[in-house]
């Protein structure tokens, strides 16, 4: 398949490019980037310049008249509504990495994202790409919605012991540690070396957006506070919940381990993951503890926000909605150290 990568420029859009060279069905033709238009891909992400040093991006617009089978879309919340109506009228398999398409309930665009939604027609055809808990609804999606970095690493944890009944659907706590990745290229006051460096902080308290994705997701109330450390990507996530009747620490990891045992790109882990350990791969790794004293579980999560985060994700979903082999263009291994 003929590939274009819309947004190219950006962390999530140059991670796509560099998993497409592994991938056997899909040759990347046209890549895009408005505020990069005309530069060489290999100037602007020199760590591409052995596979794309040749290619220059160009302008989005440029994807209506290409010849491309399917459309990866990394752009900013809000941008992706200008796109996807188009290339779906064309026939062109969508697959976008932003928030656009990912919540079923449009209200929830005004509510959370601070705007009405645009096509809200077209929310009900999209099918969110979360791998492991809609593979099934995938097979053949046209428009795929990858979900978030933290809603999936926080959905991968909570969800069994939500589905099973193992926790209380309310109060549910989930704290995150991200990389600064996840927050785009684009400087800023916040990114600043001097501010960054040696330091922590939360963010986007009680309003994240993700906050209503995880509860979509999971099928139950969160509160949900993202901290930004100072490493370049990675996500460490802890989450709390009330359990409901007796079980034990050995309980959870079994849970986990049954509802994940078909899935390549999770791997439950005895000792508690690091955010360092899944760097470079697709992989989510996840552990558990209940708390026989307080009543709690303990589900930890850690993945790369920009490959099981974002653009490894979009690739293992667009994988399984083509039926082929969903590890194809996906790394399995991380880096170390």
């Amino acid at each position: 398949m003929r590939a274009a990568v819309i947004g190219a420029s950006g962390y999530a859009g140059s991670e796509i490019l560099r998993l497409l060279v592994a991938h056997p069905h899909l040759d990347v033709v046209l890549v895009t980037a408005d505020s990069a238009q005309g530069a060489l891909v290999g100037a602007h992400v020199p760590s591409l310049a052995g596979a794309y040093g040749d290619m220059r991006f160009a302008s989005h617009a440029d994807v209506f008249e290409a010849d491309v089978d399917v459309v990866f879309l990394a752009l900013p919340h809000g941008v992706s509504q200008d796109y996807v109506p188009r290339l779906r009228d064309q026939n062109r398999i969508v697959v976008d990495l932003g928030a656009d398409y990912r919540l079923k309930d449009p209200l929830h665009y005004d509510q959370w994202y601070g705007a009405a939604h645009r096509t809200p027609e077209l929310l009900s055809g999209a099918v969110y790409g979360l791998v492991e808990r809609h593979r099934s609804k995938l097979a053949g999606a046209m428009l795929l919605a990858i979900p978030g970095c933290y809603p999936t690493a926080s959905a991968l944890a909570l969800g069994p012991f939500v589905d099973e009944g193992w926790i209380a659907p309310t109060g549910i706590v989930v704290n995150a540690l991200s990389g600064v990745s996840g927050a785009g290229r684009a400087p800023s006051d916040r990114l600043h070396f001097p501010r960054l460096h040696a330091n922590a902080e939360a963010y986007g308290l009680l309003h994240h957006r993700h906050t209503i994705e995880i509860q979509e997701e999971i099928g139950a109330e969160v509160i949900f506070t993202p901290h930004l450390v100072p490493v370049s990507r990675g996500m460490l996530v802890t989450a709390y919940g009330r359990i409901t009747a007796p079980h034990s620490s050995e309980d959870a990891l079994a849970l986990l381990r049954e509802t994940y045992a078909n899935d390549p790109f999770v791997v439950v882990t005895d000792e508690p993951p690091s955010l360092k350990d899944p760097l470079g791969s697709n992989m989510c790794l996840l552990s558990a503890r209940v708390d026989e004293r307080t009543g709690w579980l303990v589900v930890m999560s850690a993945l790369d926000n920009l490959t099981k985060g974002a653009a490894g994700q979009a690739v293992q979903a667009l994988n399984v909605s083509r039926g082929w082999d969903e590890t194809l263009g996906v790394p399995l291994v991380g880096v170390a150290p």
